[in-house]
């Protein structure tokens, strides 16, 4: 990648030189240099070479192991949901699912997309664009379903009389289609953008870097257009969210409500807001990598990526089941009981 970015700079400052010798001076000596590393990288023994793969592999088993781990724990959290009626028929609950299920495939994807990364497996145009879109998709329902999760909470406070009129199965399912319906056609006119892109002008549809969501933008409208989305959809998730936890401290002063349930409400809120900035960030993963990407020493580029790539990326993806599954007190006897191999004690 710092191969690439140096290619640019290059162009760019034989296109800023007046002077055409020094602009084939300086193409001449990267050329030389060019060389020189091409060399290096030929001199390479048998033994550094499996070196580097035995790292590789020990460190992506490293970030491998937890994750697999909170997708066993997200797993079991789905089919706790799904195990019993009270479940299945709570808005709450139906909210809580769609969040999970949508967080569970994009860790999923993610860990795909990470170890063809890290073992530089490289894919196609149309297979890294299905993958990316994806993604983008499940990545997007999250923001989304935290904002409804957060009215029903606003509802539940503020008019419980007629929270069981507005908050319904139905009226829940209404509101998930319409969270994906409005991602997916996000995710619509990105692949609309991305078609614009002359692929047939391409030598070949096989891609020479790793497949990434950023790796997709093609053309400088989609980058425009993912950031202008995306801020739209944090600011007014972050006004709705904060409305709602404002609302909630107001109902908490009078005196018809119930101080225990505003008090577990309003901490509810700020988790939501604390999901929602993780979220944000996380969204910020591809652009912090592209500066990263300058760093000389590669080894080094590499463990920071994958860290970020941990608590960055990864980390806001497994706090639903355990915040969810460990504060809930419907939700953690029979999640427990599930994780502990449905043994009597924790019947």
């Amino acid at each position: 990648m710092s191969h690439c970015f140096s290619n640019r700079n290059q162009r760019k400052l034989c296109s800023d030189t007046s002077t055409g010798d020094k602009c084939i001076f300086r193409v001449k000596f990267s050329s030389k240099m060019s060389y020189a590393n091409q060399s290096q990288t030929l001199n390479i023994t048998t033994k550094q070479q499996y070196l580097g793969l035995l790292e590789r592999v020990v460190f992506s088993m490293l970030i491998e192991m937890p994750c697999c781990l909170f997708l066993f724990i997200n797993g079991i959290m789905l089919f706790t949901l799904r195990s019993k009626a009270v479940f299945r028929e709570t808005s709450r609950y139906i909210l809580l699912y769609n969040l999970l299920f949508a967080d569970t495939v994009l860790l999923a994807l993610s860990q795909l997309l990470y170890i063809m990364a890290a073992f530089r497996i490289f894919t196609t145009y149309p297979v890294c664009g299905v993958l990316a879109m994806l993604n983008k998709l499940t990545n997007e329902i999250s923001p989304l379903t935290l904002v409804v999760m957060s009215l029903e909470r606003y509802v539940a406070v503020c008019y419980p009389l007629r929270h069981a009129t507005i908050i319904t199965v139905r009226n829940t399912a209404v509101a998930i289609i319409v969270v994906w319906a409005f991602s997916s056609l996000n995710v619509l006119i990105q692949v609309i953008l991305l078609l614009k892109f002359p692929f047939e002008k391409l030598p070949s549809l096989q891609m020479t870097d790793i497949c990434a969501y950023v790796a997709m933008f093609l053309m400088p409208m989609s980058d425009i257009y993912d950031k202008a989305y995306t801020g739209f959809v944090f600011v007014s998730a972050g006004v709705t969210v904060t409305c709602s936890y404002i609302g909630v401290m107001v109902a908490a002063r009078s005196a018809s409500t119930d101080k225990a349930s505003a008090r577990k409400t309003r901490n509810t809120l700020l988790l939501h807001l604390v999901q929602l900035g993780l979220s944000l960030l996380s969204t910020m993963h591809s652009s912090i990598i592209v500066s990263l990407s300058t760093i000389p020493q590669r080894i080094l580029f590499v463990h920071i990526r994958s860290t970020f790539y941990v608590f960055i990326y990864i980390l806001p993806r497994c706090l639903s089941s355990l915040i969810y599954g460990l504060r809930d007190q419907t939700v953690r006897p029979v999640l427990m009981y599930y994780l502990c191999c449905r043994l009597p004690k924790f019947q």
